[in-house]
């Protein structure tokens, strides 16, 4: 068993974060993990992505080969569109919905979405409006993991354990949302 995963957005939006998170939880889970990680001009808007391989054997590489993610998991829905090559056939796109727009010429956001539409397995999450009935805005990234969970080789109560692992000498209330936020990505 091998799953690829491409985990694409904007400087400050938590990619790193929960390509770290979906890491963590597949170790727990006995698979091997491979990562590799793009920080770009993060600081200024810039793109963030990363490659997170998981399997049940040994991983070659770090790199995912174009047309093989099994998963492009976004932050952001044009970010989303950029790692379309490396999808495989049967891939799966998920995005939040909510556009970053840093640059001046940034599409027409209806375009976007219809673009993401047509792909044979996606889906466009409204991961603010579930954030914030999740007690924290900045669990977004959270709520694209939830969704995400059905399509993974780990288990929610896996991934649970390492939000834990990750927030609870930062803040007990930053794990409750991000559980939260997590059970409600998991339902949409």
């Amino acid at each position: 068993m091998k799953y690829d995963i491409i985990l694409a957005g904007v400087g400050g939006q938590g990619v790193l974060s929960i390509a770290a998170i979906i890491a963590s939880a597949a170790m727990k889970s006995g698979l091997s993990v491979r990562q590799s990680e793009v920080h770009g001009m993060s600081q200024r808007g810039g793109g963030v992505s990363a490659h997170l391989r998981l399997s049940d054997t040994v991983i070659a590489s770090d790199l995912i080969p174009q047309g093989k993610a099994d998963m492009i998991l976004a932050m952001e829905p044009m970010e989303s569109l950029r790692y379309l090559p490396w999808l495989g056939a049967k891939g799966v796109l998920l995005t939040a919905a909510e556009p970053f727009v840093n640059i001046n010429n940034y599409p027409e956001i209806e375009t976007i979405y219809k673009t993401i539409d047509s792909l044979p397995d996606s889906r466009i999450l409204k991961t603010a409006e579930l954030a914030k009935e999740a007690g924290n805005i900045k669990c977004e990234n959270m709520v694209l993991i939830g969704a995400a969970l059905e399509y993974m080789p780990i288990k929610k109560e896996t991934v649970l354990q390492a939000v834990r692992d990750r927030f609870e000498k930062k803040d007990p209330a930053l794990v409750e949302a991000n559980a939260k936020a997590l059970e409600l990505g998991a339902k949409k």
